[in-house]
Formats: C-alpha cells, sequence, structure tokens
C-alpha cells in the first residue's frame, strides 16, 4: 500500500529569508490568519543561487522553519522549497526540502526530437478541435499545426522537468515532497492554449505537479508592485485555472492543481484580481514573495537608528558602488533608473525617516523609490560579506525587525490576496 501523498493546500505563501533569521516573524503573519479563519501554509524558499551568493547551506532554512513552528506550536502542514532547481543543483537540497520548484524555463524553444513530437501529437487527439474552458467563456480552436508548433517549443522544457522530478523521487520516494513547475522566467508569457498542451505533457511525464507557475503578461519585478494591464492578467490568470480545471479532469493530473505567482511579493495591484479570480473559481494559488524580507530588516534596522542606521547606510553605499555586478543576475526582473538613485554621500545625512520612506513600499508616499529599493532587494550580497557584524545587529534588533516582517507579510501580502481585504 502506498503512502498518501504530501498535500499542498488550497492557500499557500511562499516566504523568503535570504538570513534565516527572520522565519518565526513570518509564521506569526500565517498564524493571524488563522486566527481570522483562513489557513495559509508558509513555505520557505531559498534558490540555489542565494545560497550561492550568501555562502549558506539549503539546511540553514529548514533549520530556521522548524524552529520557528516549534516555538509558536504550528500544528499545520509547512514547507521548505528547493527554489529554482534545475538537474545540476537539485542534490543538496534533497535532504532538508519538501517541496521543489522545477525552473524548466531555460529549455523553453529547446527543440525536441522530432519523433517524441510526433509522438505526443498521436497521443493527444483530444487536443485537436474547439476546447471549452467551463467559466472562462471563451473557446480555442486546436489545429494539428499548432499542437505540433507548441509542441516543438515546450516538450523538451517539459521532458527536463520529467528528468528532475525522478531524480528527486529516486532520492525522496514519490509522495514525499510537493512537485512545481516554473516556466516564469521567460521573454513571452503563455498562452491558455499552450497551457493546455504543456500540462498535457506534464502528465504524460508523470509529474504530479500541485502548482505551475507559468509567465504572465506584465513586469513583476523584484520587490515592486506590477507593470502592466491589470485586466489583462486577470483575463490570463481566469484562463489559466480554467485550463487547469481541464487538463485536471483530462489528464489525470492532481485535483488540487494551481497556479503559483512568481515573484509575486509587493504585485499590490493585482492582489484584488487574484482574490477575484479565486472566488470566482473556488481554486487556490501559491503566492511566492521573494527577498522582501531582506528589505525589512532594513527597515527595521534603519528605523532603530544609531548603529543600525549607519549599516544600512553603509550598505546602500556598497550596493551603489557595486550596481552593475549585483543587478546581473536580476536582469530580467529588474528595471532601475540610475537617475533616481541618490549618491552615497546624499544618503549618509539622511535620517531614519527619510531612509525607511525611501525604501518601505508605499505606494503614494512621495518619499518611496522603487530604484532604491529594487538595488537594496540584490544588494543582500553586502550584507552577506559583512557576516556576523551584520547578523549581531539584527538580532540585537530583532523586536523591531520582527514587528516590521510581520506586518509587511500579512497587511500587505495575505490579507489582501487570501482575505480579500485591501492594502
Amino acid at each position: 500500500m502506498t503512502s498518501p501523498r504530501l498535500k499542498l493546500g488550497r492557500y499557500s505563501v511562499g516566504t523568503g529569508d535570504r538570513f534565516a533569521h527572520q522565519a518565526k516573524a513570518q509564521l506569526q503573519a500565517c498564524l493571524r490568519a488563522l486566527e481570522e479563519g483562513v489557513e495559509v501554509v508558509p513555505v520557505w524558499n531559498k534558490s540555489n543561487r542565494e545560497h550561492t551568493i550568501i555562502g549558506s547551506e539549503p539546511f540553514s532554512t529548514r533549520q530556521a522553519a522548524d524552529a520557528a513552528v516549534k516555538t509558536l506550536d504550528w500544528k499545520l502542514p509547512y514547507y521548505c522549497d528547493a527554489d529554482h532547481i534545475t538537474i545540476q543543483t537539485v542534490d543538496r537540497f534533497f535532504a532538508p526540502c519538501d517541496f521543489f520548484t522545477i525552473d524548466v524555463a531555460d529549455f523553453i524553444g529547446q527543440p525536441a526530437e522530432a519523433g517524441q513530437i510526433e509522438s505526443f501529437v498521436a497521443r493527444h487527439p483530444e487536443l485537436l478541435g474547439t476546447i471549452e474552458l467551463a467559466g472562462a467563456d471563451e473557446s480555442f480552436e486546436f489545429t494539428r499545426e499548432i499542437l505540433t508548433a507548441t509542441a516543438q517549443k515546450f516538450l523538451a522544457a517539459v521532458k527536463k522537468a520529467g528528468e528532475v522530478y525522478r531524480k528527486v523521487v529516486s532520492a525522496k520516494g514519490e509522495g514525499n515532497f510537493i512537485a512545481e513547475v516554473s516556466m516564469d522566467e521567460t521573454d513571452r508569457a503563455q498562452s491558455p492554449v499552450e497551457l493546455l498542451i504543456i500540462l498535457a505533457a506534464i502528465a504524460d511525464e508523470g509529474i504530479p505537479v500541485q502548482t505551475i507557475a507559468p509567465k504572465f503578461s506584465g513586469r513583476f519585478n523584484k520587490g515592486v508592485d506590477y507593470v502592466g494591464n491589470v485586466a489583462q492578467f486577470e483575463r490570463e490568470m481566469a484562463l489559466d485555472v480554467a485550463a487547469i480545471a481541464y487538463a485536471v479532469k483530462q489528464h489525470g493530473l492532481p485535483a488540487d492543481l494551481k497556479l503559483s505567482v512568481h515573484s509575486g511579493s509587493d504585485k499590490f495591484s493585482i492582489y484584488s484580481a487574484i482574490h477575484a479570480t479565486m472566488q470566482r473559481f473556488g481554486c487556490g494559488v501559491h503566492l511566492k514573495t521573494a527577498g522582501t524580507t531582506w528589505l525589512e530588516e532594513l527597515i527595521g534596522l534603519a528605523e532603530a537608528g544609531g548603529e543600525g542606521l549607519a549599516l544600512a547606510k553603509e550598505i546602500y553605499a556598497e550596493a551603489l558602488a557595486h550596481r552593475e555586478e549585483l543587478c546581473a543576475p536580476y536582469a530580467t526582473v529588474i528595471d532601475i533608473d540610475p537617475a533616481k538613485l541618490p549618491s552615497a554621500e546624499q544618503v549618509r545625512g539622511w535620517s531614519s525617516q527619510q531612509y525607511t520612506s525611501a525604501l518601505r513600499h508605499v505606494e503614494g508616499d512621495p518619499a518611496y523609490n522603487d530604484s532604491v529599493r529594487q538595488l537594496l532587494h540584490v544588494g543582500f550580497k553586502i550584507a552577506a560579506k559583512m557576516g556576523s557584524r551584520y547578523i549581531s545587529l539584527l538580532e540585537a534588533n530583532e523586536p523591531v525587525i520582527a514587528k516590521n516582517v510581520t506586518e509587511n507579510l500579512f497587511d500587505r501580502h495575505i490579507a489582501p490576496v487570501f482575505l480579500g481585504r485591501n492594502t
């Protein structure tokens, strides 16, 4: 008899924690949601890229999560995500992680073998003709040419996902982890037609995927608001949800398969659309927030004044001096206007309020500076190089930092997305 597989739950939030010090504060946000009658499953995520930049190990994320769960007596599920792993980077995550985000965006557009494409097309006659997506009030026409062209673009990527999934299974066993397939870090949004074909291919690979992260239209830059047409995003999300429901019924994918919205932190303008879509279809979502916890640490240090403020200013100065190096790994998910970046000398003269007002994401505040926020978002390497000097100040100012972390995650993210509360 096989053991029951792990299940993510309807609502879940990915919480990034660069320095593994805010897990308790993050979990407090989920507890606040639970007090209001909504279960939001925490998933602590940290990618191989972030571990490499900081010099940390995946076990640090697991240890921080376990400690927070024990301290706060959290009785519900929680997970640790091997975020954006590939076949080359997955091994170090086997032991500490039970959620694997399989990133195959780099393989989109790489052609599969002709025989594999022909076999896929022959295996899926149900994907020919008119397909109506229930609840979306739209239908789509599939031809053999569309099916073949889409398979040419995506089949190799999905087969790579299958390869990674089976490698994780060999180490963890079936049902002992959550599988997500990520295709968001690419140049063009996937259409619902493409998503239907991708999901059929995922089913063929035998991946019991519980979340899928497509690319949506618009810009999902790190740590700042969505840039794009909100109505178009809402339409795309509704069509994707309807496509998932169709694929679950047609291909036997897990009934709890849901969308994952990556770089989902601070996308305030689309949160009401996400909530409305979930209400409309009775579905869930995985909202993956990234490094905004690290920014709340900087805000807390600046609020604390004294050494904390001085260190926050120093981090900005170093980030500004090494802007190109820090931005390079994140070039596709940031848009920094150098003209909007104040000089290090200017920032050295700032008060606590000036620093926090520039960094804290409050739309409408004339002091808020999205370029400063994006630069510092990718500037965590500077703090990592400071080692114990940075960590000791985090620990010394834990109360003010924790307050910022909890309020940011609950008030600005969980409440609007999962409770339908305006930011």
